[in-house]
């Protein structure tokens, strides 16, 4: 048996003795720690598995142009939120493609997401407001949309347009009073 400075050859493998032998899950990779990030309970939670932590958001406040009378002149109630794109776990190629589509305003070139909220007089509502539309935009990155199938109309729906041409054009011949008789 190796001292403790000494490597072993065998260290991290399951051997006779060893209680994770006959679990399954121990020779599984998909649910092995280094395959996935672990997420942690305060983790901020998006579509499909994405997530991020708390501390990878970046808050700044300003003054207001919204509704506040006097308060706006006083008070920073605007809330800008700033999240990485790399600071978004299990976040893959395809979704951020996919991002970059659908919210190029909110994309910056510095490969952020910039979210602004001056809606209401409370920072607090703001700041939930910001994290309700990160919360959209990261969702609608992440659903794969649906691919269109296509389709023949129908014997029924090409006779019934066809139908509807003729009583148009039969409703347009009976407008002409000139019928030409002079």
């Amino acid at each position: 048996m190796p001292g403790p400075n000494e490597s072993n050859p065998d260290h991290g493998k399951p051997d006779g003795n060893d209680r994770y032998k006959a679990d399954p899950r121990w020779l599984d990779r998909r649910t092995s720690a280094s395959a996935r990030p672990v997420r942690p309970e305060n983790a901020i939670r998006f579509g499909d598995g994405v997530w991020t932590l708390p501390d990878d958001l970046r808050w700044s406040f300003v003054r207001s142009s919204g509704p506040g009378g006097q308060n706006v002149n006083k008070v920073s109630t605007k809330a800008e939120l700033r999240v990485a794109l790399a600071s978004l776990r299990n976040f893959r190629p395809e979704h951020r493609t996919r991002l970059r589509s659908i919210a190029g305003r909110y994309l910056t070139a510095a490969e952020e997401i910039l979210i602004t909220a001056d809606d209401t007089r409370s920072q607090l509502d703001n700041r939930a407001a910001c994290l309700a539309r990160l919360r959209s935009v990261v969702e609608a990155a992440t659903t794969r949309p649906k691919t269109r199938k296509k389709t023949k109309p129908s014997r029924g729906s090409k006779e019934r347009r066809l139908k509807a041409k003729r009583v148009a054009s039969d409703k347009k011949q009976r407008r002409n009073w000139n019928t030409g008789g002079d």
